[in-house]
């Protein structure tokens, strides 16, 4: 029997690696497009492209998950190793260590919200960097001159507050600054308005405020941002977000909590009026500390009083009064024998020039005075005529030495422009202008020529 060797065993296809990794990842991608897988998270960690890398785990086995920052930024809470929670997303495969993985698109805590979570998660975090130590806390200022708000100019926690403020505090100046409340513009609106008005100091106080709501309408005061802010501004803040059983990031990090925008009015007032209260009780008490001293004095007074040693006092200063009064007895008549002597004497110089007649010692001195005067006159004449044929002199001298008489010989004085007498032909040029006095009238004259 012959037999023949069969050659029709069907051929097996060899795949590269790239090619099976591949056809694992399509058939992974489409059958596992949109899962929910739930376990711990562990090994967590965050690159630089702030990429979220972690492992999802389980009692028996465990997956690796990838959150790109696309997704991980919209993330409310921090994810972190131990963490139970829910992953969505899809299976796909890492070519390069050929390695299945859930790509994340979102990541909810299970037992707890997101929100919660990240509430509680930022809470932890500050309290750890003391943002919400009572010794960082500034006291409200005892008499605001002006009160700033932070609020929606719309909403009813505006109208609450200056209600409450209006029928407390009526003089109160309200410095508002309108800013958005709810949404995700809200916080950058609410930073902005903390720095402002503490960059330009126009308020003693800031209030920031807004009615009640669910946690998702408070998270504009639940960010980081606006905890940060609160913290570093130098005015005191009251918080008053939300009901009395709604908590906020913004009322740990603001000096003061009020539950409601109209108990922070009531708070803002309060401190005025406890200011007028102390002064009031501090009167009282000063009252009775002088009252008491008063007493105290006048005991120890009737007991100084009482004392021997005050009545040899007393008895001491009777004694002195006597002798005083002897003293100025003795002065008074000391200085009326003085006054009676000097009364005397008075009297006889007042005799003796009543006693001298100047009437008969007025025509001698008259006489004698014109002929000093009529000698004096003389002299005056005398010099004067002298010193008058003096300067005639000098003026004859001076007229016959005067330049005028030498142009009255038919001689001329040049000047040159600036009036300078030309002594000498280099002093000018040919072209120059000169003026030529003579002893009547000048020339003005242009040299031609010069020899």
């Amino acid at each position: 029997m012959t037999q023949f060797t069969s050659n029709l065993a069907p051929e097996r296809k060899t795949w590269t690696v790239i090619e099976l990794t591949t056809r694992i990842r399509d058939l992974l991608a489409g059958e596992f497009a949109d899962i929910r897988v739930e376990g711990e998270i562990s090994n967590l960690r965050q690159a630089q492209s702030k990429h979220i890398y972690f492992t999802l785990k389980d009692a028996k086995a465990q997956i690796r998950c990838v959150c790109f920052y696309n997704h991980a930024r919209l993330l409310k809470f921090r994810p972190e190793d131990g963490l139970h929670v829910t992953v969505r997303g899809s299976i796909g495969v890492y070519e390069a260590r050929g390695e299945y993985q859930i790509y994340a698109q979102q990541i909810e805590p299970v037992g707890l919200g997101a929100l919660q979570l990240a509430f509680e998660q930022l809470k932890k975090k500050l309290a750890a960097e003391g943002l919400f130590d009572e010794e960082r806390k500034k006291p409200l200022p005892v008499l605001p001159r002006r009160i700033g708000i932070v609020t929606s100019p719309s909403g009813a926690a505006l109208l609450d507050f200056l209600r409450i403020l209006r029928r407390r505090f009526p003089s109160a100046h309200v410095v508002i600054y309108p800013a958005r409340v709810q949404g995700d513009d809200a916080k950058k609106e609410i930073v902005e308005a903390l720095k402002y008005l503490n960059r330009k100091q126009l308020v003693d106080v800031i209030v920031l405020t807004r009615g009640g709501g669910s946690l998702e309408d408070l998270w504009a005061f639940n960010e980081e941002i606006v905890a940060r802010a609160i913290a570093a501004s130098t005015i005191p803040i009251i918080s008053a977000v939300g009901h009395e059983t709604d908590f906020t990031i913004a009322d740990f990090a603001a000096d003061v909590r009020a539950s409601t925008p109209s108990n922070a009015a009531e708070i803002v007032v309060r401190a005025r009026q406890e200011f007028l209260a102390q002064i009031s009780a501090f009167q009282q008490n000063l009252v009775q500390h002088v009252r008491y001293r008063l007493l105290e004095w006048r005991s120890r007074l009737q007991e100084l009083f009482a004392h021997p040693g005050f009545r040899r006092l007393e008895d001491l200063l009777h004694q002195g009064q006597q002798r005083l009064d002897e003293i100025g007895g003795r002065m008074a008549e000391f200085l009326q024998r003085r006054l009676q002597v000097a009364r005397q004497r008075f009297t006889v110089a007042h005799t003796r020039i009543a006693s001298f007649d100047l009437r008969g010692r007025v025509p001698p001195l008259r006489l004698r005075l014109e002929q000093r005067e009529s000698d004096l006159r003389a002299r005056m004449e005398r010099l004067l005529d002298a010193r008058r044929q003096r300067v005639e002199r000098l003026m004859l001298q001076l007229d016959e030495r005067s330049p005028l008489r030498v142009l009255e010989r038919g001689y001329a004085i040049v000047t040159d422009v600036g009036g300078a007498a030309v002594r000498d032909a280099a002093q000018v040029g040919i072209g120059d202008e000169i003026d030529v006095r003579f002893h009547r009238g000048s020339l003005a004259a242009e040299v031609r020529r010069k020899t």
